[in-house]
C-alpha cells in the first residue's frame, strides 16, 4: 500500500529458522529443568527468551525412528522406521520433510551435523541417511570421538564403542564435531544473512562417547555427583520383557557406584560443552541481529535414563526415556520465559514451525501445532502423548496423559502392562496395574492404546 507519500512499504521479511537437536540429551540434566548441578547456560537463557516444554514426549526412544518422525510430522507406525537402520524414504519416497518444505519455498536449507540418523561414533562425519533431497547444503562436520588425544577411559569395557560408558577429557576443542559444526553454522548465518535461511544444527554430544575439554570435567567435582533415587524391590513389579529390550543397558550396565558417578560427570561435561557450542551459535544471531527475524528450536531427540531403575541410556518407555527438553523462542510471540505444562509431542514440531514462518505444511502431518502455546503456555493442547518401541519380537506403547502412564507390552502372545500415578510418583517406582483402585484408570489408558 502507497503511503501518504507515494512510498511502498517493504516487503515482510521472512522469519528465519535455527532447529537445534541435541543427541541423547535427557530434559533431567538441564539448568532450566531444575538440575541443581549441570551448568547449562545458553539453553537456560533461550528458555528465558521463550517456551520451556516441560511434558514434551518423543515418538520413539532410540535415534533414528524419532528423528524419521519430528522431521517427517510422521509417527514411527507411518514411516516404518522402527530401528537405526532403514531410510524413511523406503517408505514415503515423495514425502516432504521439514527442512525440505523450506527448501522449495525458497529458504536456504542448511545442514550441519546429525538431523537424521547418524551413528555415533561409527557414521560421525558421513552423509549417510541424511536425505540430500531435504536440503541446498547437507554438511557433515567430522569428529575424532573416541580416538581424541587426551585422559580417557573406559567404564564397560564388555560393552562396544555407541553403547558403552567411555570418556576422553581432550586439551583439544578443534577435534570435535560439535565444535566444527558451530563454526560452520557461523559462516552459514554470515553469509546467508539477507537471505531466508532454515538451519538444522545437530549437535552429537552428549552421545557416548562423552568427549570434551577437560575444562567442562572440573566443573562436576566427583563430591558433588548425586546417584539417582533407589529404592528397594524396585524392579519388582516391572514385566520382564522390559529387560529383554534393555539389553546390556539395564543392570547399571555392571558399574559399581564409583564408576557410576564418573559417567555422569562425563555426561555432565559433555553436555557443557555442546551448551557452548550452542552459545557460539546464539551470539553470532545477535551479533548480525538475526536474533528478533529467527525462530529457534532446542531440543532433544528422545530422554535418556541415568541410573533410574539401574536403567542407563534409551530404549524405554519410562519418564526419563520418553521425556524430551524443548524450548521455542519464536519473534513476536507474548510467552517469554515461561514454563508450558501441556502434553506435546516431537511430532508437534513440523507444523508449529512451518506455522511460525506463514507456510503450508503437506496435509497428512499427524501432529498439532503448538503455535497458541508460545501466547499462552497455560492452554490445553492434548490428552495424550505416544511413545512406542519395537524389536522384532516385542511391541511396547506408552501414553502419557495429564496424570499417568500407561505402558502395554506384547511378546509372544502374552501380554504385560504398567501404569503409574504421576500426582503421587512422579519417578515410576510402583505399578499400579494390579491395585484394584486403579481399574477405572487402568481401563481408561488401555482404550488410548492403538
Amino acid at each position: 500500500m502507497a503511503s501518504a507519500l507515494g512510498a511502498v512499504a517493504a516487503p515482510k521479511r521472512p522469519l528465519n529458522v535455527l532447529f537445534v537437536v541435541s543427541d541423547d540429551l535427557t530434559s533431567t540434566a538441564l539448568g532450566c529443568y531444575g538440575h541443581p548441578l549441570v551448568q547449562s547456560p545458553h539453553v537456560d537463557s533461550l528458555a528465558r527468551n521463550g517456551v520451556r516444554f516441560d511434558r514434551a514426549y518423543c515418538q520413539y526412544a532410540l535415534c533414528a525412528p524419532s528423528r524419521a518422525s519430528f522431521l517427517t510430522g510422521m509417527r514411527p507406525d507411518s514411516t516404518r522406521v522402527l530401528t537405526n537402520g532403514p531410510d524413511f524414504r523406503e517408505f514415503l519416497p515423495s514425502h516432504v520433510t521439514m527442512p525440505q518444505l523450506f527448501k522449495n519455498n525458497g529458504y536456504q536449507a542448511i545442514r550441519e551435523g546429525k538431523m537424521f540418523h547418524m551413528g555415533v561414533p561409527g557414521t560421525v562425519g558421513t552423509d549417510k541417511w541424511q536425505d540430500a533431497v531435504s536440503w541446498t547444503h547437507n554438511g557433515s562436520p567430522q569428529g575424532k570421538e573416541q580416538n581424541s588425544k587426551g585422559e580417557g577411559k573406559n567404564l564397560t569395557p564388555h560393552i562396544g564403542p555407541g553403547v558403552g560408558m567411555q570418556y576422553v577429557k581432550t586439551p583439544d576443542a578443534s577435534e570435535q564435531a560439535d565444535f566444527d559444526a558451530a563454526n560452520r553454522a557461523i559462516g552459514h548465518l554470515e553469509k546467508h544473512r539477507n537471505e531466508p535461511f532454515f538451519l538444522g544444527l545437530g549437535f552429537v554430544r552428549p552421545h557416548v562417547p562423552f568427549v570434551a575439554p577437560s575444562e567442562y570435567f572440573d566443573k562436576y567435582p566427583l563430591a558433588k555427583i548425586r546417584l539417582a533415587e533407589r529404592r528397594a524391590n524396585d524392579l519388582d513389579d516391572i514385566p520382564a520383557v522390559v529387560a529383554r529390550t534393555l539389553g546390556n543397558t539395564a543392570g547399571n550396565m555392571k558399574m559399581n557406584e564409583d564408576q557410576q558417578m564418573e559417567a555422569l560427570r562425563a555426561y555432565y561435561a559433555a553436555i557443557s560443552f555442546m551448551d557452548a557450542q550452542l552459545g557460539r551459535v546464539l551470539g553470532t544471531l545477535d551479533r548480525l541481529g538475526l536474533r528478533e527475524n529467527t525462530v529457534i528450536v532446542f531440543q532433544g531427540d528422545h530422554g535418556w535414563h541415568l541410573g533410574e531403575h539401574t536403567f542407563w541410556q534409551k530404549r524405554s518407555l519410562m519418564e526419563e526415556s520418553a521425556k524430551v527438553p524443548l524450548v521455542i523462542s519464536a519473534p513476536g510471540r507474548k510467552a517469554r520465559g515461561q514454563g508450558c505444562r501441556a502434553l506435546v509431542e516431537l511430532v508437534d514440531v513440523y507444523p508449529t514451525v512451518a506455522g511460525l514462518c506463514g507456510l503450508v505444511a503437506p496435509a497428512n502431518l499427524e501432529g498439532k501445532t503448538m503455535q497458541p502455546l508460545l501466547d499462552d503456555p497455560k492452554r490445553a493442547h492434548k490428552i495424550v502423548a505416544r511413545t512406542q518401541l519395537t524389536t522384532p519380537k516385542v511391541d511396547g506403547r506408552a501414553v502419557r496423559t495429564a496424570d499417568f502412564r500407561y505402558i502395554r507390552w506384547k511378546a509372544e502372545g502374552e501380554t504385560a502392562e504398567e501404569l503409574y500415578d504421576h500426582r503421587k510418583d512422579a519417578r515410576e517406582f510402583t505399578n499400579l496395574v494390579n491395585d484394584r483402585r486403579y481399574a477405572a484408570e487402568l481401563g481408561r489408558h488401555r482404550a488410548m492404546v492403538p
